[in-house]
């Protein structure tokens, strides 16, 4: 990525871009009083225990039907996993980041269908590209994932898709292994783009594919911007964020690799990184998604708020 010198966020006194200047719902600042929040589900959430199958060579909780057989606390963990780390908080700790995006039964089983493919909804790798007159046309809405090099990003990808097996998100122990923009198609819905890493073993054009995706990809709804959930925000991905704010472009940060870190490293980061969310950015979700490849930690609730952001699932219910 760009040195910090050469990438500078607008000062107080410049005038800044809205970060929800794009996308089916602005979802950067909560608004006043509570209006417009997506509802937040009943303290337990859920989930009445329910049956369905996984599709062939499916994990076992990439499934919510499986999900739902687990006992409440550990299930309410895959599903809410910020929910779970809540209970650890000292008292007097502003708890509403941590519940801005808590959505019902209903709405998690919809989104489990777009991500789960079939003869009439199929899920495609459609292309990849280093520059934007290769990218294919902008026909739908469209989320993209960016982070740093061994991140955990693919692997990510791999457990959203999971119910489409035959969908292939590489994945290699080798940092910097993404090169290119890879783009899926989630039937006549959106698309999802797996965007290069940047830090170590990033492309060398890394800088210019992504500020040119970026600023020109006018169906772009949001951003994910994937942060080690071990280690916190790096160098690295503070000239990201810059970036994302130059120009206006609403994210959201997701923790990844939750279940490599302890209950009080992980708590310690996410209210650092929250607070730096409320000072410093005008364009974030203030709420973080906690999610584990491994474990299917949180991976429902994102698939959940990707269908949102892209406009397939226009009313989020509390059950």
């Amino acid at each position: 990525m760009r040195k910090a010198s050469a990438h500078a966020v607008a000062g107080p006194d410049s005038p800044r871009p809205a970060g929800g200047s794009r996308g089916t719902a602005p979802l950067s600042r909560p608004p006043p009083s509570g209006a417009g929040r997506v509802p937040p589900a009943a303290a337990g959430m859920l989930l009445p225990r329910a049956g369905g199958a996984v599709g062939r060579g499916s994990p076992p909780l990439a499934a919510l039907s499986h999900v739902l057989r687990l006992e409440r606390s550990r299930r309410t963990g895959i599903v809410f996993p910020l929910q779970k780390l809540e209970r650890y908080l000292a008292p007097g700790t502003d708890t509403a980041p941590f519940r801005l995006f808590q959505p019902g039964l209903t709405a998690l089983q919809r989104a489990e269908a777009l991500f789960r493919s079939d003869r009439g909804h199929p899920i495609d790798y459609v292309s990849s590209a280093v520059r934007m007159d290769h990218t294919p046309p902008p026909a739908l809405p469209e989320v993209c994932f960016i982070g740093r090099s061994n991140v955990g990003k693919s692997s990510l990808i791999r457990a959203l898709f999971s119910l489409a097996p035959e969908v292939e998100v590489r994945v290699s122990k080798t940092p910097g292994h993404t090169k290119k923009m890879n783009f899926f198609k989630v039937g006549k819905y959106f698309t999802l783009v797996d965007m290069p890493g940047y830090g170590y073993r990033a492309p060398q054009d890394f800088v210019e594919m992504v500020e040119a995706y970026l600023q020109e990809r006018h169906n772009l709804k949001r951003t994910f911007l994937l942060v080690d959930g071990v280690v916190g925000l790096q160098k690295t991905d503070h000239i990201a964020v810059e970036m994302l704010e130059e120009f206006g472009i609403p994210y959201v940060m997701v923790l990844t690799k939750i279940d490599r870190a302890s209950r009080g490293l992980l708590l310690k980061n996410v209210l650092e990184i929250q607070e730096f969310v409320k000072e410093s950015t005008q364009g974030c979700f203030p709420q973080l998604f906690l999610v584990s490849a491994v474990e299917f930690s949180g991976v429902h609730l994102l698939r959940c708020f990707v269908a949102h952001v892209t406009g397939n699932l226009p009313t989020v219910e509390a059950s």
